[in-house]
């Protein structure tokens, strides 16, 4: 981490290489995070030094705010050879896609008291903010992979994808043995169930031999009729499968629907047990190694820093001032809590983070460690999903036998907690809940004429395909072209092989 306070980065980075020492047991990996830790304390003394000098200094773009999109894209501009400033009002990273610890921070940040002594070490909770899962073959997995970002981060595959059927948990199969003995559908569903698996498996758009007759603008209710599949089985393919968190798709074009079922399944095939990826020591790592990406590149950040004017001239940013001091720059990038004048609400969601002394109640005997589970909308007559996670030990975020569980959704009336109750049902007895409900921003104008740019809210969505495609559009709006992955260098993974280290 880069903080001001070179103490707490003492702190921060030798618990950290504890962490890492108890989870990666390669002599290697270890060897070459010790490195970058010596690295790091370089850096900061130097930076302690000369912070007075960072605001004196143009910039070709400053980013406000050190959420997961923010810090995705400094690390893709710094790679690309931008001079880049970036500036938090927070003491740590993360923003709204932060991930509290030690468990106190939880605590405090909702006003509570101290958590009780039976919670165990506040520093072995990592709970995160903003519930999302990695798709396994999806956006972010890419973007991580062609920056070499993944040096930086281990993960763990989440095991199990369920879906809400009747008022219970039913496992999502992940091969054809568990579809066999799946009660979402009964034996002549399950047939007509794998032909359209197989016509999408085999699906590609520029050859209609592929098609079936269903040409890629088709509506998605005529490609279900087209299999005579039962209203059950188009909702489990439709929310649980193609991740639609409402009815809309259907009476959109089917080639969306069908590449959204193409990357479950690629992303199901990756390791199995289910699509999902998660990051050991909760969403919190993701923007924090984005932020390192950067730093090597010569980026510079600066935590607990008040922002308190973006400069502009005849309408265009020049420089983003904070007390007596301005950096000067060509662009900024922020988040929408940086320019509440500059963007509309879009709607509202809600989050409720819950502490658990037990895994959450699926069908049967199985006690997963880690699972997704959708509730589709028309389960629980809603317009919108609802979405429930949970992590425990296993994933590094909290003590042993303890569990944390998000639900989430996009609030729809005036009493957002009666919406997520399902979810909730699920989830009990609960021994701590935690719940925001927070709206969802856009920016009004795309920022090309202004130079400033802003990214959207985090949805309720469970995955982060949604927020790579807001990554990638506020890169084209920056650059004036969409992002290309074969430009992303692979040359950090020579300079961290363990000749280059040493």
């Amino acid at each position: 981490m880069l903080h001001d306070n070179r103490t707490s980065l003492i702190e921060s980075s030798a618990t950290r290489c504890r962490h890492v020492f108890e989870v990666v047991r390669v002599s290697t990996a270890c060897f070459l995070f010790r490195i970058e830790i010596i690295t790091l304390f370089r850096s900061i003394s130097l930076f302690s030094q000369q912070k007075h000098l960072i605001m004196d200094e143009e910039y070709d773009v400053i980013l406000l705010g050190t959420g997961l999109k923010e810090c995705v894209l400094a690390g893709l501009l710094g790679v690309a050879g931008k001079k880049i400033l970036h500036m938090d009002r927070n003491k740590y990273y993360g923003g709204e896609s932060a991930s509290m610890t030690p468990l106190e921070e939880l605590y405090s940040k909702f006003n509570f008291a101290s958590p009780p002594s039976d919670t165990g070490r506040g520093r072995d909770w990592n709970v995160d903010l903003i519930p999302k899962f990695l798709m396994a073959d999806g956006l972010l997995v890419k973007l991580l992979i062609h920056t070499g970002v993944t040096r930086y981060l281990e993960f763990k595959c989440i095991e199990g994808s369920y879906v809400y059927k009747n008022g219970t948990a039913e496992k999502v199969p992940a091969d054809q043995s568990e579809a066999l003995k799946s009660p979402l559908m009964g034996l002549f569903e399950k047939r007509r169930f794998g032909n359209l698996l197989n016509w999408v498996k085999d699906y590609d758009e520029k050859n209609p031999k592929t098609q079936n007759d269903i040409p890629p603008n088709t509506r998605m209710v005529d490609a279900f009729k087209k299999y005579d599949l039962s209203q059950d089985t188009m909702d489990f393919t439709g929310h649980a499968l193609a991740l639609h968190s409402d009815d809309d798709y259907l009476e959109k074009p089917a080639l969306e629907s069908i590449k959204r079922i193409q990357l479950y399944l690629a992303s199901l095939a990756r390791y199995g047990k289910s699509p999902y990826l998660y990051p050991l020591y909760g969403l919190g790592e993701l923007p924090q190694a984005f932020a390192r990406l950067s730093a090597i590149y010569g980026g510079t950040y600066m935590l607990d820093k008040p922002v308190d004017e973006i400069v502009f001239e005849n309408g265009v940013v020049i420089g983003v001032r904070s007390g007596d001091q301005t950096a000067r720059c060509k662009a900024v990038i922020c988040d929408p809590s940086y320019v509440p004048d500059k963007v509309k609400k879009v709607g509202r969601v809600i989050r409720a983070i819950c502490l658990l002394r037990h895994p959450v109640k699926v069908r049967g005997d199985t006690k997963p460690a880690s699972c997704q589970i959708i509730i589709p909308q028309k389960q629980v007559q809603r317009h919108n999903d609802i979405y429930v996670c949970c992590m425990g030990q296993t994933t590094m975020v909290t003590p042993k036998d303890w569990y944390v569980a998000l639900v989430s959704t996009t609030v729809e009336t005036n009493n957002p907690e009666e919406e997520i109750k399902p979810g909730l049902a699920l989830l009990e007895p609960i021994y701590q809940k935690f719940v925001t409900v927070t709206d969802l921003h856009e920016p009004i104008e795309d920022g090309t004429a202004s130079k400033l740019f802003i990214s959207s809210s985090y949805d309720a969505t469970s995955h982060f395909e949604t927020t790579c495609l807001d990554i990638l559009d506020v890169f084209c709006r920056y650059t004036g072209q969409p992002f290309d992955f074969s430009n992303i260098t692979r040359g950090l993974d020579a300079e961290d092989s363990l000749n280059g280290a040493q």
